[in-house]
C-alpha cells in the first residue's frame, strides 16, 4: 500500500483520541466490490471500491466494532445496551435480522462503557457464522464476567451457544473448518481455561489449554495454521504453537518480564497470525510488576516478532505504538499503528504491511492514529482518527478512509 496510490474518503466529525487509547470506535471490511466502514456514532456506510462513491448507509444503533462480510450479509456487531449483532444485505444495506446478546449475558449494569455488553469478534465460515459476546460487571469489590459464544445460521437462527463465567477476547476456525478455537483473556470465575477448542457442528469442547500461570489472565489471541493453533499468553508473556488436543510443539518469550532501570517489566502479546509455517506476534504496552505506572519501556513493547514453524526468529519489527487489531490475507499483514502514550511521537502513526514470507515491510505514514484495517488481495483498506496528546494540545490528522491499491 503505497501514498501515490492511496485515496481518501472523509468520515466526518469524531471526537479525537488522546494520550491513553480509547475503546475501539471504527471498523472496515472488503468484499469483491465495497469498503464498509462502522464508524463512532453507529453508522454503517459503503462505498464502491472503484468510485469510492457511497453505495448505502444505515443506522446499526450501537458502535459497530465488528465488521465481517457473510454470505451476501455484511455482519456488524460491537458493544451497547443491547450487545447487537445484525445481518445487512451487502447490496443494499436492507436489514436481514438481528440479534441481542444482552438477552444471554444481560444488560450493563452501569452506564459505563466497559461494562456494556460487547461482541468481540465475528468470523465467517462456510455455512455459520460464529460471534463472541461478553459483559463485565462489578459489584464492591466482586468483579464478574458473562459470556456466549455463538454458531449462527445464514438466517441468523442460533443454533449452538456456549456460555461460561469469563471474558472471551478471539475466535478462529481451522482449515477443515471443524473445529474453532475460543480465547478467554480474563478467568475470573469457575471456568479455568484460557483457550477452548469448540466443534464447530455441535458447539461442544473437543479440548482445552491453559499457560497455567497464576492469576486471571489467560490468553490474548489465537491463530489455526492448518490444524495447529497458534496462542499468544497474557499469563507468562510468551507465544505459543500447539498441535492436535493442545499438545505444546514449541513457545517463544515475547515480552516476558525483565528487568529495566530496577523495575520489573513486562508487555502483553496481544495478536498472531498463524499461515503456511509462518507465526507473526505483535505486543503491546509496557507495564510494571509493581503498580501501574512506569517511564521505562519494555525492550520488546509493539513489537512484531515472526517465527517459522519450528519457533525458529526470522524477522523482527519495531512498530512503535498500540494495535488495536491486525487484519491479514495469507502471507500478507498489516498492522495499524497507533499511539504510544508513553513516548507520544506522531511518527509512530502508521500503517505498516509486511510479506511474512518474504520479510519486507511497507509504511504509510498517516496524520491521526489509523486504528482498524482490512487487507486482500489487491487492496488494503484502513481508518483514520484524529488525536490530540495531552501535553502538546495540537490536533493532528482527521476521521478518513484511506483506500489504498496493492
Amino acid at each position: 500500500m503505497g501514498s501515490d496510490r492511496t485515496r481518501t474518503v472523509d468520515l466526518g466529525e469524531i471526537d479525537p483520541a488522546r494520550s491513553r487509547h480509547m475503546w475501539t470506535r471504527s471498523s472496515v471490511a472488503l468484499t469483491d466490490s465495497r469498503v464498509v466502514v462502522g464508524q463512532w456514532d453507529g453508522t454503517i456506510t459503503a462505498v464502491d471500491r472503484e468510485s469510492l462513491d457511497t453505495e448505502w448507509t444505515v443506522d446499526h444503533a450501537e458502535s459497530p466494532a465488528e465488521l465481517v462480510e457473510f454470505g451476501g450479509s455484511i455482519i456488524a456487531a460491537g458493544r451497547g445496551e443491547s450487545g447487537r449483532i445484525a445481518a445487512y444485505d451487502a447490496a443494499t444495506g436492507d436489514q436481514e435480522w438481528v440479534y441481542k446478546t444482552a438477552n444471554d449475558i444481560g444488560g450493563p449494569s452501569s452506564d459505563r462503557v466497559f461494562e456494556q455488553p460487547y461482541v468481540v469478534d465475528c468470523i465467517a465460515g462456510d455455512d455459520r457464522l460464529f460471534a463472541a459476546a461478553r459483559r463485565y460487571e462489578r459489584d464492591g469489590q466482586r468483579r464478574r464476567w458473562h459470556s456466549a459464544v455463538y454458531a449462527f445460521g445464514a438466517d441468523g437462527t442460533v443454533e449452538w451457544q456456549y456460555s461460561v463465567d469469563a471474558s472471551p477476547i478471539a475466535l478462529d476456525t481451522n482449515a477443515a473448518g471443524d473445529r474453532l478455537a475460543v480465547g478467554y483473556n480474563r478467568c475470573m470465575g469457575e471456568h479455568d481455561h484460557g483457550l477452548v477448542v469448540l466443534d464447530t457442528e455441535t458447539g461442544a469442547p473437543a479440548w482445552m489449554w491453559d499457560p497455567g500461570t497464576e492469576g486471571d489472565r489467560r490468553v490474548g489471541d489465537v491463530s489455526f495454521d492448518g490444524d495447529q493453533l497458534a496462542v499468544t499468553s497474557h499469563g507468562d508473556k510468551r507465544g505459543y504453537l500447539l498441535g492436535s488436543g493442545g499438545r505444546q510443539q514449541w513457545r517463544v518469550d515475547l515480552a516476558v518480564p525483565t528487568e529495566v532501570g530496577g523495575e520489573t517489566l513486562y508487555a502483553y502479546p496481544n495478536h498472531v497470525h498463524a499461515h503456511d509455517g509462518r507465526v507473526a506476534f505483535v505486543t503491546g504496552n509496557t507495564y510494571p510488576e509493581e503498580g501501574r505506572e512506569t517511564e521505562g519501556r519494555h525492550p520488546n513493547e509493539h513489537r512484531l516478532v515472526v517465527v517459522d514453524g519450528e519457533g525458529r526468529a526470522q524477522f523482527e519489527a519495531d512498530l512503535g505504538g498500540f494495535v488495536h487489531g491486525t487484519a491479514a490475507a495469507g502471507d500478507r499483514l498489516v498492522v495499524p499503528c497507533a499511539q504510544n502514550f508513553r513516548v507520544r511521537d506522531p511518527k509512530t502513526h502508521a500503517l505498516r504491511a509486511f510479506d511474512l514470507a518474504a520479510g519486507s515491510e511497507r509504511v504509510l505514514a498517516t496524520g491521526g492514529i489509523p486504528t482498524a484495517a482490512a487487507v486482500d488481495g489487491e487492496a488494503t483498506a484502513v481508518v483514520e482518527e484524529p488525536i490530540v496528546y495531552h501535553d502538546e494540545g495540537t490536533e493532528r490528522g482527521s476521521y478518513r478512509l484511506h483506500v489504498g491499491s496493492d
